[in-house]
């Protein structure tokens, strides 16, 4: 039964997707809690995130991948500090897992950087060497039932395809192999569907079950996860996790199971809350009609940290 009164804060931390230095460089550079971040994550990797980061050669490097955990933390700190925020519940669709592991204390900073930085490797190396002809395709526009018919033709012509995630009613990711990726842009067009962009390597598939595997025993055996201090909405299925073990596999479950983000909208307004706090750069999860439909959306950004306060205040 959904709670009548929606007076309740959640904070998200989005899934991870394109951010550029010169959009956050200064935020990271001169943000205190972005600073301290930044110097526990230099000391435990043994370089320097931000010089890594500007350099990187692509989006998802691992430096690029630490550099935007550290701005959802710092600005969830900072909220915390200058807003008041206080949450009663915290989700994190896809890479935004991994700062709901460190912001509810499930691990230390330390280790959560570490853990972050040891799967981007685990990853690189894995798809250098397996389903290099896989993508992930991004669309919107596109209804469910429009979109069952594609797959549908696909199964009729035995083409591999697999949904990775279900981001709001008409939009959607699904990964498949890269010699199918026009024909599938042409039937999403042909839906009155638009496609936005293609990721590789891919994510959220049953496919992946190997890489689960490298991933738990070459990163997460020596992890130790404490009960988070407030509870986690699985981006799966919308359950509510409070265990230490039930993160852990949020986790690596997060290699081999679909993103459902309406049914992390559903668990929220059910648990009463109508404020939702989405900590750092976002273009998805805080900006999708599920999500603007339901809760007053707070967008914490590097840019309105930057502001004067009083000026922040009045947005």
């Amino acid at each position: 039964m959904e709670t009548e009164d929606r007076s309740g804060a959640a904070i998200v931390f989005p899934g991870m997707g394109a951010m550029s230095f010169e959009d956050v460089g200064k935020f990271m550079l001169v943000n205190p809690y972005a600073r301290k971040l930044l110097a526990t994550a230099d000391e435990v990797l043994g370089y320097s995130v931000i010089d890594g980061f500007r350099d990187a050669e692509h989006d998802y490097a691992e430096a690029s991948q630490v550099a935007f955990l550290i701005n959802c933390l710092a600005l969830a700190q900072w909220a915390e500090a200058q807003l008041g925020l206080d949450p009663m519940l915290c989700a994190g669709p896809s890479f935004g897992s991994k700062a709901t592991t460190a912001y509810t204390g499930c691990l230390s900073v330390e280790d959560t950087v570490l853990m972050s930085a040891r799967i981007a490797r685990c990853q690189d190396e894995y798809f250098a060497k397996e389903h290099t002809d896989i993508v992930t395709h991004s669309f919107v526009r596109t209804p469910t039932e429009r979109l069952t018919e594609i797959l549908g033709e696909m199964d009729e012509r035995d083409w591999w395809h697999d949904m990775a995630c279900y981001v709001d009613d008409d939009m959607h990711m699904v990964s498949l192999r890269e010699d199918a990726l026009e024909w599938f842009k042409e039937r999403v067009r042909g839906a009155g569907g638009l496609s936005l962009y293609t990721m590789r390597p891919p994510l959220h598939s049953s496919a992946f079950a190997a890489l689960r595997r490298k991933a738990e025993e070459e990163v997460f055996a020596g992890l130790s996860f404490a009960d988070p201090r407030i509870p986690v909405v699985s981006d799966h299925d919308g359950t509510l996790l409070r265990t230490g073990d039930q993160i852990r596999n949020l986790l690596l479950d997060g290699i081999v199971r679909q993103l459902r983000w309406p049914l992390v909208v559903d668990t929220l307004r059910a648990q009463g809350v109508g404020t939702v706090h989405v900590a750092g750069p976002d273009s998805l999860f805080g900006r999708v009609r599920r999500t603007t439909d339901n809760f007053e959306v707070v967008r914490l950004t590097p840019r309105m940290a930057l502001r004067p306060r009083a000026a922040a205040d009045r947005t």
